[in-house]
């Protein structure tokens, strides 16, 4: 892209509609848009809460939250004419869904880039087509401003937390695990995420229990437990396996939730929007797959302790949000994760 394309995007909105994971995921494409348009007006449009996580990024302008808790028809009328009234002249949208592409239409914006699918195709004046090549998330996303003439220079996820957000999760910690009381620098903190969005992704409560009582015995660990708004039945599971009574966190705003995360030595998530705050935070990350492919959804350097753990099953990748298999073969991805194949991994990750 030459100097000149390049000055043509003065307003420039990046948008990722829903999903912490995902929204995590697109923090590459902002650095890659603010290192071709240094002097642009950037702003990112998504999901209230989840946007949140992308406050203090210093590649943004503007954040603009879309409220799914409002009647629908309301807010996108209230968003849509806002983004009117920005004069947009370059949007990409990461989502492509029907809201986000009339929304991006609604934009008025010269240049709109989106996925080709079929009706909706049509809101966007460059439409990204799928190649068939096997992807990750992070390339996935890339393509789309590399289409507009933006080149793709970054591929690692990055979070931003303000020191006091910081202070304040690691004296919320010497509340929880040490009653008020400063924590034994020797023993690691050990981040575990139980939940969810779908059944099929969870490890079984009882690993995850068996995992917290050999960290706590063979390595002194403080086991933290996080959890997200619907995740009460697994982490509830959780704690009555366990026989070390690990430390079970309430449900945290999305920001909170990351400063603590922030303190771990080393984190384990089922495939959630957790680990992927985890690894964006530079937090060694032990990443659990079931129905999921680790070679898209976990984009993570080996190198600074990420990991991601899968079993090989006939049924791989089945996409299903709830295990269709009977008998034995029920979660069978799951269930040959053993609970010492993980805890070497996080044995790996704080030897480092």
């Amino acid at each position: 892209m030459d100097p000149d394309s390049r000055g043509r995007y003065r307003r420039i909105l990046i948008t990722r509609m829903r999903f912490i994971g995902d929204i995590v995921l697109t923090t590459p494409v902002i650095r890659s848009v603010r290192a071709a348009c240094p002097d642009a007006f950037i702003a990112y449009m998504g999901e209230r809460d989840a946007v949140s996580l992308l406050e203090g990024n210093p590649f943004l302008d503007e954040i603009i939250p879309y409220d799914y808790a409002r009647p629908g028809v309301l807010e996108q009328a209230r968003v849509g004419f806002l983004l009117k009234r920005k004069r947009f002249d370059l949007v990409v949208d990461l989502f492509g869904n029907p809201r986000s592409a009339l929304l991006t239409r609604l934009s008025g914006a010269r240049v709109r880039v989106g996925p080709e699918r079929t009706g909706r195709g049509r809101l966007y004046t460059i439409r990204v087509a799928d190649d068939g090549r096997e992807k990750t998330a992070v390339e996935f996303h890339n393509q789309y401003i590399a289409a507009a003439g933006i080149p793709p220079v970054a591929t690692k996820t990055e979070l931003f937390l303000r020191e006091e957000e910081k202070r304040d999760a690691a004296s919320y910690l010497r509340w929880v695990c040490g009653q008020g009381k400063p924590l034994d620098p020797g023993r690691p903190i050990v981040g575990m995420h139980p939940g969810a969005t779908w059944p099929a992704k969870k490890w079984l409560p009882q690993r995850f229990a068996e995992l917290a009582d050999t960290a706590r015995a063979k390595l002194g660990a403080y086991v933290i437990i996080t959890a997200g708004p619907g995740d009460a039945g697994a982490v509830s599971a959780v704690g009555a396996s366990a026989v070390s009574a690990p430390f079970v966190l309430n449900v945290l705003p999305l920001r909170q939730l990351a400063a603590v995360i922030s303190c771990c030595n080393v984190f384990v998530s089922n495939d959630a929007g957790p680990m992927h705050i985890a690894a964006a935070l530079g937090v060694p990350t032990v990443g659990l797959f079931g129905p999921g492919e680790d070679s898209i959804w976990f984009p993570y350097d080996r190198s600074a302790g990420h990991t991601p753990l899968r079993k090989d099953v006939p049924c791989h990748p089945c996409h299903l949000d709830e295990c269709n298999r009977e008998g034995t073969g029920y979660m069978e991805c799951m269930k040959l994760l053993a609970v010492q194949d993980v805890f070497a991994a996080v044995g790996r990750a704080l030897s480092r």
